[in-house]
């Protein structure tokens, strides 16, 4: 396991209860005492993006449930720091943020393309020490991320290739049920 950081990924422990967080993972964009923030990468939303704007986007781009804070705001990661202007690096080569309406008409205008950038609606929180608690807890497992995870087009899949990140007993644990004791 690694520590919390910026890039890491919190993977929900398979008997996790917490209706929101049941089964996630969370792409961690920052950690800090003060608290740390990320977006939920598997939990795609029941809307397409131009259905929760007012604009005349296409194509359908899909839009995925960052977390259960402030979910009248809209995210974005994104590989394309050189043409979405004012973005912040994360992890590697995974930004968030920038200018929107940029980011917007480079899909539109097939620029880039849905692999190299993801919108949320919301995001996942955590105050000064709370998430610190919750890995003590042994609510979440951490690894850390890669693009492929973190732009994963199926987003069933999502979950259980992060615990294969872990290995040995991880990868098994990725076909439990969610209640063993319903089997």
């Amino acid at each position: 396991m690694i520590q919390p950081t910026a890039g890491a990924l919190l993977i929900a422990e398979p008997f996790l209860k917490d209706p929101n967080f049941s089964r996630t993972v969370v792409f961690l964009c920052d950690h800090q005492e003060a608290g740390s923030f990320g977006f939920v990468l598997n939990r795609k939303f029941d809307y397409f993006l131009h259905e929760l704007i007012e604009t005349d986007v296409y194509p359908e781009i899909p839009i995925y449930n960052g977390g259960p804070v402030q979910q009248d705001t809209i995210h974005f990661l994104h590989t394309c720091p050189d043409v979405i202007p004012d973005c912040q690096q994360v992890y590697g080569d995974i930004y968030w943020g920038g200018n929107f309406e940029v980011a917007l008409e480079l899909v539109q205008t097939k620029q880039i393309d849905l692999s190299q950038i993801r919108f949320f609606f919301g995001y996942s929180g955590w105050a000064a020490g709370q998430l610190t608690d919750e890995l003590k807890e042994h609510s979440w497992l951490t690894a850390m991320s890669n693009r492929r995870i973190i732009f994963q087009e199926d987003s069933e899949q999502v979950w259980k290739d992060s615990l294969k990140l872990l290995g040995g007993d991880y990868e098994r644990m990725a076909n439990y049920p969610i209640d063993p004791q319903l089997n």
